[in-house]
């Protein structure tokens, strides 16, 4: 899709793909239009501050912040991660960490237990993914 994009002189051919905003929060928690226009307006900022690659997860009054690897030491700067805390407690957050393992697409799956039940399968014994 990218390659069409890019022929057809799209300025938004390499743009990083952008799934829902709904998958920055964790399973079971409530999503309603306020806390994904407050996860918008937080990946907004912090691409504005040419961070290309994020996502900021919302743990209840929590914003965890991934960025690429090579980016995390720009974003631990004492006066930027001061800044970037100050704007996302503006926006509802109480309380910002960065992730030190970085950017992972996905990372609210890790460690989630899976029910399955498979053809014959009577056992409904819970499966890490």
């Amino acid at each position: 899709m990218r390659a069409v994009s890019l022929q057809l002189g799209l300025a938004t051919w390499d743009r990083p793909a952008s799934p829902c905003l709904s998958s920055r929060v964790p399973y079971g928690t409530a999503i309603d239009e306020a806390l994904l226009a407050r996860i918008d307006a937080a990946e907004q900022y912090l691409r504005a501050l040419g961070f290309a690659e994020l996502r900021v997860r919302a743990h209840g009054g929590l914003a965890r912040i991934e960025v690429r690897l090579d980016e995390l030491p720009r974003l631990r700067d004492g006066a930027l991660l001061a800044a970037v805390t100050d704007r996302l407690r503006a926006l509802g957050f109480a309380e910002v960490t960065v992730d030190p393992r970085g950017f992972r697409s996905g990372s609210l799956n890790e460690g989630v237990v899976q029910t399955t039940k498979g053809p014959g399968d009577d056992s409904r014994a819970p499966r890490v993914r």
